[in-house]
């Protein structure tokens, strides 16, 4: 069958197509994305304001018809943080549904965690052993521990590279004192969950994904995506500390010019950068490894393991 999944996440709207049925590796057949930055657009009291929810709107509907146009048989919807966490998520959700007919799914964060530590697992076999999954999205960064498919310990914190980014970095290139005021947050809330983590012991294997780390790590000298899934990516900590300090002197122009890095995500890359160099920090990692799969084909591998077992 031919699954649609939007994600409508704190950077992005981001409909993936698949091919897919149980016990199968999903195939991405297309793939539909908007740049909104809705952690970005939330007003004084956390709201979505109405120019970013008419463009929510106007964005999940263009989606749709493109799932249609693919041949779709169903579409997964689901939301993250940034309509999570806002004042407004009921208003939200509801014209969402009135206007589109789209029952947008709001996923807590340890369900975020969840459902990428299954897209790990998933990725990298049991051979992995007990995997620690990091993934910084734009407005929440995820971490999960585990040796099964179901994690042992997950943990949702509001530090995503979009939400810090407009929240403590306003300048171009940013101040260095609101730099260091960052990196003293950013390392102060992960603390208080290292415990959490370290009572289950050292990891076999640490594995990261999303954007945010894809775009490090190939800062850092990892490939190019054009080289394929199937090639081993890594970022060690020693190669992000030595680029936090250049991050932080770029403008976001010049951001935009290093390679890997897109236009819409330059300005979030610095911000994106302290929290896993804190994280990696924290949790003792010196070198951890990109994952291709994550929250997305998740969603998918959840959705296919509770389909009917056919005859």
């Amino acid at each position: 069958m031919r699954l649609g999944v939007l994600d409508v996440g704190s950077n992005t709207v981001h409909l993936l197509a698949v091919d897919a049925h149980r016990g199968a590796r999903p195939l991405p057949a297309y793939s539909h994305k908007a740049e909104l930055r809705l952690a970005e657009l939330l007003d004084a009291d956390g709201a979505i304001g109405p120019v970013g929810l008419d463009r929510l709107v106007t964005t999940i509907a263009g989606a749709l018809q493109a799932a249609e146009d693919k041949g779709c048989e169903d579409v997964l919807a689901f939301a993250t943080s940034a309509v999570r966490e806002a004042s407004n998520a009921d208003l939200v959700l509801g014209r969402v549904k009135a206007e589109t007919g789209v029952d947008l799914e709001v996923l807590t964060g340890r369900q975020e965690a969840r459902l990428t530590f299954l897209a790990a697992r998933r990725w990298f076999g049991w051979s992995a052993g007990k995997l620690l999954v990091l993934d910084i999205g734009g407005g929440s960064l995820e971490i999960a521990f585990g040796l099964d498919e179901e994690p042992d310990a997950t943990v949702s914190l509001p530090l995503g590279a979009g939400r810090l980014t407009a929240g403590w970095l306003p300048g171009d290139p940013p101040d260095p004192q609101d730099v260091r005021a960052l990196r003293r947050h950013v390392r102060a809330e992960i603390a208080r969950t290292v415990g959490e983590f370290a009572r289950f012991g050292k990891p076999d294997h640490v594995v990261a994904t999303s954007k945010t780390f894809r775009q490090l790590a190939r800062i850092a000298g990892a490939a190019r995506s054009a080289e394929g899934l199937y090639v081993q990516r890594e970022l060690s900590r020693s190669s992000l500390e030595e680029w936090v300090p250049k991050l932080a002197g770029m403008t976001t122009l010049r951001r935009a010019a290093l390679p890997g890095v897109s236009d819409g995500r330059s300005a979030q890359l610095l911000a994106g950068a302290l929290v896993a160099e804190g994280a990696m920090d924290l949790l003792g990692v010196e070198v951890l490894e990109i994952c291709p799969w994550a929250l997305r084909e998740g969603v998918i591998l959840n959705r296919l393991d509770h389909l009917p077992t056919t005859r």
